[in-house]
């Protein structure tokens, strides 16, 4: 039997695709809802704000990410 992790991850990558028909993507959507009781976009709500936190710093010193971006983190960061 499938991973149930990796079904749900999949339905989402479906619904965030622009090359899958709105039909799939509200199939995706429905099947998300039914078998895991998510829905597609879960919000701020359930994300571990230490993480968040971390994820904001790494940015922040990834050389991939623009100057201007990585002031936008620093500010929020400083609001945190």
């Amino acid at each position: 039997m499938a991973n149930p992790g990796n079904v749900a991850g999949g339905l989402k990558a479906t619904i965030n695709n622009p090359n899958v028909s709105e039909q799939a993507k509200a199939h995706a959507e429905d099947r998300l809802e039914k078998e895991f009781s998510l829905v597609a976009d879960e919000g701020n709500e359930s994300k571990n704000p230490k993480n968040v936190i971390g994820g904001i710093k790494a940015a922040i010193n990834n050389p991939n990410v623009s100057e201007e971006k990585k002031s936008e983190l620093r500010s929020k960061l400083d609001d945190t």
